[in-house]
């Protein structure tokens, strides 16, 4: 059974309407992570990740290295939801009109008249595969900044709006690699979450080997269509959050930030430029999604440190001294993390 949104409710008032509608999110949760298992081997918590971004309405950048299954796992998204899905393969002479589309010229047929018309790019579709986004030079990149914050692209002077949902899942390769540019911090800052993809252990790669290279097929099932996704994240924007946790989230930001009173001392030594609101808004969303997943109706302590590291681990810029020591950006936000006080409710500082 494919859900819809008429599988939710369209106005949640009542204790039996909140029960309904978490247990049909959940429930669609449990079924889109079940049917992207049954073709990606391991990588639980991306998966896990991946569909929390989804369901937050937010882009999400995947790194690793090549062969990993980045570009599989978004193939089998789009399988599972329903939805239209493209595939950009950035490479260095790749034109933002490659991406956003370009004006051509018609010329009628039978007559000498001729008119501009607006031919779109692969950026038109539901779900978006921007595979190594980071062998694309800056001006290329900088050509999706629009779409993934505005939901639309400008050419020659119009603005055309992307589908609803619309999605951005991009891979990109370890920097140290060749070929690559680095993704301008604005830009980083519009995915919800950056995950990093590691190595599969010796028991998930022989299952992916006996997946790969024998007769065992493997296949999938859509679970969910685009309605479903847009009341879903209505309901979710309906998650209660107490004053304490997202002040607790706040101060997470602003402890970012070299010069704020809420950073500790190490962090002048390890930071350079802290998270934006951005942050803040990100964890929120995807702490929200967390919660409903575990059967509750507002955001605790535990659903913001699950996903703050995933949200914030691309929106800082390390400094000198901490990339030559080797401390990952996740590293730096998991310490940051813990040091963070828990403040009573309803108590705030600045």
């Amino acid at each position: 059974m494919i859900l819809t949104a008429k599988d939710l409710p369209t106005q949640i008032t009542t204790p039996e309407e909140v029960r309904m509608a978490l247990g049909t999110i959940r429930t669609s949760f449990v079924r889109m992570r079940q049917q992207i298992s049954e073709v990606i081997v391991g990588q639980q918590r991306v998966i896990d990740l991946v569909l929390v971004a989804i369901l937050a309405d937010g882009h999400v950048l995947l790194e690793g290295p090549p062969g990993l299954g980045k570009t599989l796992l978004v193939r089998t998204l789009g399988d599972v939801l329903a939805l239209s899905n493209s595939r950009i393969q950035c490479t260095a002479d790749l034109m933002p009109a490659d991406i956003v589309g370009t004006t051509i010229v018609d010329e009628e047929l039978g007559s000498a008249k001729r008119r501009f018309r607006f031919r779109e790019g692969p950026v038109f579709h539901q779900l978006l595969l921007v595979d190594e986004i980071n062998r694309a030079t800056p001006k290329t990149q900088s050509a999706m900044l629009e779409a993934m914050q505005e939901r639309s692209v400008s050419v020659d002077g119009k603005t055309h709006l992307l589908p609803d949902p619309f999605f951005v899942l991009a891979t990109q390769n370890p920097i140290e690699q060749e070929g690559t540019y680095p993704l301008p911090e604005a830009q980083l800052d519009r995915f919800v979450f950056k995950i990093d993809v590691q190595l599969s252990n010796r028991k998930e790669m022989n299952e992916i080997l006996e997946r790969t290279t024998a007769t065992l097929e493997t296949d999938t099932s859509t679970t969910t269509d685009a309605s479903f996704l847009l009341a879903a994240q209505h309901v979710l924007k309906q998650v209660v959050i107490a004053p304490h946790i997202q002040d607790f989230v706040t101060r997470l930001i602003l402890a970012t930030h070299p010069d704020s009173e809420h950073a500790p001392s190490w962090i002048a030594r390890d930071v350079i430029v802290g998270a934006s609101p951005r942050g803040a808004q990100a964890i929120i969303r995807a702490a929200k999604v967390a919660a409903v997943i575990d059967r509750r109706f507002a955001v605790s302590l535990r659903d913001v440190k699950a996903v703050a590291v995933p949200a914030l681990q691309h929106r800082i810029v390390r400094s000198f001294e901490a990339q030559t020591a080797n401390r990952h950006s996740m590293n730096v936000i998991e310490e940051l993390v813990g040091e963070v006080p828990v403040l009573d409710e309803g108590v705030f500082h600045g």
